[in-house]
Protein backbone atom coordinates (compact mmCIF):
# COMPACT_ATOMS: atom_id res chain seq x y z
CA UNK A 1 0.00 0.00 0.00
CA UNK A 2 3.30 1.92 1.05
CA UNK A 3 4.33 3.78 -2.71
CA UNK A 4 7.65 5.39 -2.83
CA UNK A 5 7.77 8.97 -4.36
CA UNK A 6 10.61 11.42 -4.87
CA UNK A 7 10.45 15.38 -3.22
CA UNK A 8 11.28 17.66 -5.58
CA UNK A 9 12.18 20.99 -4.94
CA UNK A 10 9.80 23.69 -6.06
CA UNK A 11 12.42 26.71 -6.49
CA UNK A 12 15.40 24.71 -8.90
CA UNK A 13 13.16 21.47 -9.76
CA UNK A 14 15.85 18.64 -8.52
CA UNK A 15 14.76 15.45 -6.66
CA UNK A 16 16.63 16.00 -3.09
CA UNK A 17 14.43 13.07 -0.70
CA UNK A 18 13.05 10.02 -0.94
CA UNK A 19 10.27 8.51 1.19
CA UNK A 20 7.36 6.97 1.03
CA UNK A 21 3.51 7.53 1.03
CA UNK A 22 0.38 5.90 1.98
CA UNK A 23 -1.88 6.16 -0.72
CA UNK A 24 -5.00 5.02 1.90
CA UNK A 25 -4.61 7.96 4.26
CA UNK A 26 -3.17 10.26 2.21
CA UNK A 27 -4.61 10.43 -1.23
CA UNK A 28 -3.48 14.16 -2.39
CA UNK A 29 -0.28 15.57 -3.42
CA UNK A 30 2.36 15.67 -0.52
CA UNK A 31 4.07 18.71 0.11
CA UNK A 32 6.57 20.15 2.87
CA UNK A 33 9.14 22.87 3.36
CA UNK A 34 12.59 21.30 3.27
CA UNK A 35 16.27 22.28 2.88
CA UNK A 36 17.81 22.01 -0.76
CA UNK A 37 21.33 21.77 -0.62
CA UNK A 38 21.96 23.14 -4.18
CA UNK A 39 19.43 26.24 -3.26
CA UNK A 40 20.94 26.07 0.05
CA UNK A 41 17.75 27.64 1.17
CA UNK A 42 14.67 26.22 2.59
CA UNK A 43 12.16 25.50 0.37
CA UNK A 44 8.58 23.50 -0.60
CA UNK A 45 9.01 19.91 -2.15
CA UNK A 46 6.04 18.32 -3.89
CA UNK A 47 5.91 15.13 -4.62
CA UNK A 48 6.90 13.02 -7.78
CA UNK A 49 6.86 9.44 -8.61
CA UNK A 50 9.93 7.10 -9.21
CA UNK A 51 9.49 4.99 -11.96
CA UNK A 52 9.63 1.24 -11.42
CA UNK A 53 11.50 -0.14 -14.21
Amino acid sequence: MRDIIKMTCANCSRANYVTTKNKRTMAEKFEIKKFCPACRQHHPHKEGKISKG
